[in-house]
């Protein structure tokens, strides 16, 4: 049977021209999946799905497994939407997200106390478990999906993004083409499949272009650095928290192989990827996008080392600059990658038609951006509007400041209404009324901080991004009395 799908079609592209070529490895570097055994498990896959009908959502949820091409390919064949599930999200929001999505079965691998009780064959193999939560398919129309992304956007209500496969394809063709990698690169995979970073750097570079790529399932940084020199990787896609723990781990193994290192999920920090450098001479290329619509912008030098650099417009992006707040700008992305809209709700005015309207705010550097925070970000004080990361920029040139993170906390004294506060990490000579003095002799007198707390800690997500809102809930009133030098946890 034939199919128009834009994937599957450079899929069997890839096939014919990789065969028996390694596909997939293990951390240890020994093979997994050749593309030829990649095409008989999707083969062996399709007839456990013959009962759901075209337009059934599927949830993935098996973690970074060998299988993960297959049955993506399967469910292609199939003409069913694939919804990959985190292996961390918890109980009720997966819950949750299974019934937003009307997911009509669940693809999950074994866990190890039912496999002990499976034969070797079936061991660690991925099951589908038909759900009750939906009877029948959702009414796609004409523009069926291929997979949905689930975010949370700016409310813990989780909601997805519907992709048809030409938009997927065109997002890793603008990847691979924007930074160079070809088939010929090895991909080391301990980035999630499941975040739209992983999914759009590692499976669809695999399927639609050939790319091999290493299947990592420890992040934990020492682990990960000494698989990189074991597999003899060459593309890194990683996070700010990993480059920067690499840059703390003593004893490295060198990593000859290595020749491209990307960092996305978090603004990468100037001083992180100095210290990068300095130790294993790569430069790290920050690497922007969204769940919404892929790649957006990408650092293609990497050693201009200024905190929230993302660089250019990816190959095939276009870029409007819209609503300037102070010194920095929200945008208007124009990309063949865009999505075609959320699902169950729509927001025609953020998504759709081809143009995503970002929540993030830049500034323009030569002809480079950088990410400086988020519309939602912006401090409303007395109504005028300030913008953290220029408190920000100002607290980490006081001697001995190394990180600032600024956030607007509620006043009480009406709607919207909010003071500035920030954390910051700092040396034991500091203190808050230097700062705060600093501060007055150079900000506006609303851009000054009411508060500033000396911390030993700011916290971050397992995605390695700081959340405002959660300093704001820590540090919650004017007249708190939380200690200066505290542990932000």
């Amino acid at each position: 049977m034939k199919h128009g799908d834009p994937l599957l079609l450079a899929w069997q592209e890839t096939i014919s021209r990789k065969g028996d070529a390694a596909a997939v490895f293990d951390a240890a570097g020994r093979i997994a999946r050749s593309f030829r055994d990649v095409e008989e498990h999707a083969r062996g896959f399709e007839p456990k799905m013959d009962q759901l009908a075209p337009g059934a959502v599927v949830a993935v949820q098996i973690g970074n497994h060998e299988d993960w091409p297959a049955i993506f390919i399967a469910c292609l064949r199939q003409q069913l939407v694939v919804l990959p599930l985190d292996q961390s999200i918890g109980a009720q929001q997966r819950d949750a997200a299974l019934e937003i999505c009307r997911a009509n079965a669940v693809i999950s691998a074994l866990s190890a106390e039912a496999s002990a009780k499976e034969n070797v064959a079936t061991r660690n193999s991925p099951q589908i478990i038909p759900l009750r939560t939906a009877d029948t398919a959702a009414d796609w129309g004409e523009n069926r999906p291929s997979l949905l992304k689930l975010t949370s956007g700016t409310t813990a209500t989780p909601r997805a993004i519907r992709f048809r496969s030409h938009q997927l394809l065109t997002d890793c063709n603008q990847i691979c083409e924007t930074m160079d990698i070809s088939e010929n690169d090895l991909n080391f995979g301990v980035i999630p499949v499941t975040h739209s970073y992983g999914f759009s750097n590692l499976l669809t570079p695999l399927i639609a272009r050939g790319v091999p790529m290493v299947m990592s399932r420890d992040g934990t940084p020492r682990a990960v650095i000494a698989d990189l020199a074991r597999t003899g990787a060459t593309v890194f896609p990683g996070t700010p928290a990993f480059y920067q723990a690499f840059g703390e781990i003593g004893d490295v193994p060198t990593l000859p192989k290595l020749r491209l290192c990307i960092s996305a999920g978090a603004p990468l920090s100037s001083a992180v990827a100095k210290k990068f450098f300095t130790k294993f001479k790569q430069p790290i290329h920050s690497f922007y996008g969204a769940s919404e619509c892929g790649g957006i912008c990408y650092d293609r030098q990497g050693t201009t080392f200024e905190d929230g650099l993302v660089g250019e417009p990816m190959e095939g992006v276009e870029i409007d600059l819209l609503d300037p707040i102070e010194s920095a700008t929200r945008i208007r992305v124009h990309s063949a990658a865009v999505s075609d809209g959320y699902f169950p709700e729509p927001d025609n005015q953020k998504l759709g038609n081809g143009v995503f309207l970002p929540d993030d705010l830049l500034q323009r550097q030569n002809s480079a951006l950088k990410i400086v925070g988020r519309i939602s970000d912006v401090i409303n004080v007395a109504g005028k509007k300030v913008n953290p990361a220029e408190v920000e920029a100002h607290l980490v040139r006081f001697k001995g400041v190394r990180q600032a993170v600024v956030f607007g906390r509620p006043t009480g004294a009406g709607l919207r209404n909010e003071e500035v506060a920030a954390c910051v990490l700092a040396s034991p000579n500091v203190s808050e009324n230097n700062l705060l003095r600093f501060c007055r002799n150079s900000l506006s007198g609303w851009q000054v901080p009411k508060r500033i707390f000396i911390v030993d800690m700011i916290p971050t997500n397992e995605r390695g991004k700081i959340s405002r809102r959660e300093l704001a809930r820590q540090f919650p009133g004017r007249d708190d009395t939380s200690p200066l030098r505290t542990l932000a946890s």
